[in-house]
């Protein structure tokens, strides 16, 4: 099918990967709000927890680009509905763990049917759609089904535990599988064109094990108390391989990654984006859902009313995002969204969520419509930098780019909160000195030392540990601030000839 007859059902199967999407994107917000329930139910540590929850980004990262050659060697549609049926069996075997440990196996086999659906998706896209107009209202649609999901989930998760248990936020999976993959399997052509040979998967292997090493090492120096000589030796195993994975690429005829892609200013911009703007929005998200609970008293399902005009701002942004771009320009629809963004931050730094008024529902509006908008500005910048050949792969590089950047957005938010909470908080002279220990790790821990002790005791810790929680969500998300203030001075200069560069691909 050429650019000048484009095929006439290609906005249904925009649609069916959009349904295909929407189930992947909702896993990454929607325990959010199950967080301080979970951690009382699992008598989880601040640690686990931060590795339930971003095992799955994190892993996925180190999987999108391996799953994406594979979907142009064997076909996207059957590696998208293998993907969904992983997906739905990892769901029902996470709904009911015991454990912390089995929880944590769970999610990152979740991962694993993540990262068949994530390429696959924007591969389809990218060949479905040549024409750049078309091309970048599809991926505005696809944006605001991934900045709505993303938003959207922590108010399916807070109305989910408000009747059942917190197993109930990964079980409604399973029915959505049985609906989501038979519409794909009827939607989506079976006739696609592959690439010739045999999948890589000596490179994937490497790539696989690169990744996981470094972002483990990564993760175990921010937040685990690991020796540091392991950490580093960690560090450099996995730098070390990815290293060897790039020197590969570069000397393949059939390279896993074509390493030419990040030649494109676009291309790293876009990349830029994708992992700063994810990593602002599924932080944020954790801290204000932990916040509404734990300090405001709030139940699940408030804390997600609490949330819905990001939900609501975030479904507007991907159109909004592909309208303004074809008439101002993507360099300035991104930089310009970002900088907003920035301030949206700054401001609800200096906010109180227990008297938010009007104020703090219009900041949470603008943080979700520009933080989508930047999101799509991504999309735009990689997947309109490439040829239709190449759509699989720059696909892959902007999953990647997604799940590193929620995976490490949790991350960084989490251990920052917790270094933070732990210098602010004052705790009860009389708690014992272990008990004092665990209570300052986090505020989940705090409660945990509280239920475990009740009378006035637990009740000064409590009251301690929510002082300390909402003093400590000003220097987050004012640094948050600072990080996109700066990313949008990069984009400006790296999007300086995205027009003269795309062109030529169309």
């Amino acid at each position: 099918m050429t650019a000048q007859q484009p095929d006439p059902r290609r906005w249904l199967t925009l649609l069916a990967v959009m349904l295909a999407f929407l189930p992947v994107v909702l896993d990454m917000t929607i325990l959010h709000v199950a967080v301080p329930t979970l951690t009382q139910d699992l008598r989880a540590s601040a640690n686990a927890v931060l590795w339930i929850i971003d095992i799955y980004p994190l892993l996925m990262a180190g999987l999108v680009v391996p799953m994406g050659t594979l979907a142009d060697k064997v076909g996207a549609r059957k590696i998208l509905l293998l993907g969904l049926v992983v997906f739905g069996l990892a769901s029902a075997l996470a709904a009911f763990s015991t454990s912390a440990g089995l929880l944590i196996a769970a999610r990152g086999l979740l991962a694993m049917g993540g990262a068949m659906v994530m390429p696959s998706v924007l591969g389809i896209i990218r060949k479905t759609f040549e024409d750049d107009g078309e091309r970048a209202m599809a991926l505005g649609l696809w944006g605001t089904v991934g900045a709505a999901g993303a938003a959207v989930g922590p108010l399916i998760g807070g109305g989910l535990l408000a009747h059942f248990w917190w197993g109930s936020v990964f079980l409604v999976n399973v029915p959505v599988m049985l609906v989501v993959a038979p519409a794909c399997a009827l939607l989506l052509p079976k006739g696609e064109a592959t690439m010739p040979g045999r999948w890589p998967i000596g490179q994937a292997l490497l790539l696989i094990a690169g990744m996981m090493l470094l972002v483990y090492g990564i993760k175990a120096g921010f937040g685990a108390k690991q020796p540091l000589p392991l950490i580093a030796l960690i560090v450099l195993a996995g730098a070390a391989l990815l290293a060897i994975f790039v020197r590969w690429q570069l000397r393949s005829r059939t390279p896993m990654l074509d390493m030419t892609l990040f030649s494109h200013p676009a291309i790293v911009a876009g990349i830029i984006m994708a992992v700063v703007a994810s990593g602002a929005l599924a932080g944020v998200e954790l801290t204000l859902a932990q916040e509404l609970q734990y300090v405001l008293g709030k139940t699940p399902l408030q804390a997600g009313f609490f949330m819905i005009p990001i939900m609501v701002a975030a479904a507007l942004g991907g159109p909004v995002a592909g309208t303004l771009s074809n008439r101002f320009g993507l360099r300035s629809v991104a930089c310009v969204s970002l900088l907003i963004a920035a301030a949206c931050l700054g401001a609800l730094g200096l906010s109180d969520f227990g008297e938010p008024g009007l104020a703090v529902p219009a900041l949470l509006a603008v943080l979700g419509l520009t933080l989508s908008i930047g999101l799509t500005a991504s999309s735009i910048a990689i997947m309109g930098s490439v040829e239709a050949a190449k759509g699989g792969a720059a696909g892959s590089l902007e999953a990647t780019s997604y799940e590193l950047g929620t995976g490490f957005g949790i991350t960084i938010f989490g251990v920052f909160m917790s270094a933070v909470f732990a210098a602010s908080i004052d705790l009860p002279p009389e708690l014992a000195p272990p008990l004092a220990e665990q209570a300052s790790r986090s505020i989940g821990d705090a409660f945990l030392v509280a239920h475990g002790m009740g009378g006035e005791e637990a009740a000064a810790l409590i009251g301690a540990a929510k002082r300390a929680f909402s003093q400590s969500h000003t220097a987050l998300l004012s640094t948050a601030a600072m990080i996109l203030a700066f990313l949008a001075v990069a984009v400006f200069f790296l999007l300086g000839s995205y027009r003269a560069r795309s062109s030529p691909a169309h």
